[in-house]
């Protein structure tokens, strides 16, 4: 039986509403998509990003704060909106599998704690963004207001704030995970890159950061033995010269081909690249193939006919 881990993009979750029924509503047409995998025989881990959630959850969090009622760090927050999102999708899973005939099929949502490295240099770099877009007339009142924020432009769409993003070295619940998933469980884990923690004095403590999702969901399909990692995003391919005359749409590459891409600095550092690093990073560790498409794209993907396919 294949295992595959399917990593959600940003799109999945958050469309043009970004209340709870809006949210559920997308979350609901993402479902209907995924349960075409189970149909089909496979064992699934879904991951997905949080960055806009817990960025607008960090505003109400400092918004509401008193010293009776104190903001909740970053890992307190991003173990949150896992629980919110996994919420979500957990109920919209259990609604398509039903249509689809599958309604026995369990479905869980685990609380995952990424480990990190405590010394990692991203510490002093921060690079991940999280929460809305400001626009170029916004962004100082923001600072402004924020004194301690990093403020980045994010792929040309606006300004966001951005914090660390340190590489996993270790998905602590995956044994936990894979014994889940080898009792036939679809299962969400991994939300937001997972909590990050260090470990200290043989415990694990939280750590404020937020971890590419792209980059944990890479480190789970390893460590739960996946034959292939799938990354969902809003496009169909990974393109090079992309939004030129000559764009170029990539259909089967090499890791050593997206390496040359890469020095050519062909993809966004804030969009694709991370997409492209972990999906390299998987092909190098495992062998098996890593694949990079749109949501709508599932069906096509299982007959060969959709998305850009990473191999050795």
């Amino acid at each position: 039986m294949k295992r595959i881990v399917v990593a959600l993009g940003g799109n999945a979750i958050l469309t043009d509403d970004p209340s709870a029924k809006g949210q559920e509503l997308a979350l609901e047409a993402t479902a209907h998509q995924l349960v075409k995998f189970v149909k089909n025989g496979y064992q699934i881990i879904i991951t997905h990003g949080n960055g806009p959630q817990v960025g607008n959850l960090l505003l109400q969090q400092e918004a509401g704060s008193s010293e009776k009622n104190p903001s909740m760090p970053l890992d307190t927050v991003g173990a949150m909106t896992q629980g919110e999102i996994g919420l979500w999708l957990s109920n919209a899973l259990n609604k398509e599998l039903k249509k689809a005939g599958l309604g026995d099929k369990h479905v869980a949502t685990m609380l995952t704690r990424t480990q990190v490295d405590a010394n990692d240099a991203a510490y002093q770099n921060p690079s991940k963004p999280i929460g809305p877009f400001y626009s170029a007339d916004e962004v100082e009142a923001v600072k402004a207001a924020n004194p301690t924020w990093t403020m980045v432009e994010d792929a040309g769409r606006g300004f966001r704030r951005v914090v660390a993003s340190p590489k996993p070295i270790n998905i602590v619940e995956s044994d936990s995970i894979s014994t889940l998933v080898d009792a036939g469980t679809v299962l969400v884990a991994g939300g937001g890159g997972g909590v990050p923690v260090i470990e200290k004095d043989g415990a694990y403590v939280g750590s404020e950061a937020v971890i590419d999702k792209d980059f944990t969901s890479e480190k789970l399909a390893e460590l739960v033995h996946a034959d292939q990692l799938i990354i969902l995003t809003a496009v169909d391919n990974i393109a090079i010269n992309f939004g030129q005359p000559d764009e170029k749409k990539l259909s089967e590459v090499t890791v050593s081909e997206m390496e040359a891409y890469m020095a050519d600095n062909q993809f966004a550092k804030g969009s694709m690249l991370p997409k492209v690093i972990a999906a390299m990073d998987f092909v190098k560790a495992t062998g098996n193939e890593a694949v990079v498409t749109g949501l709508d794209n599932v069906e096509a993907l299982m007959n060969e006919n959709a998305g850009t396919h990473i191999v050795k």
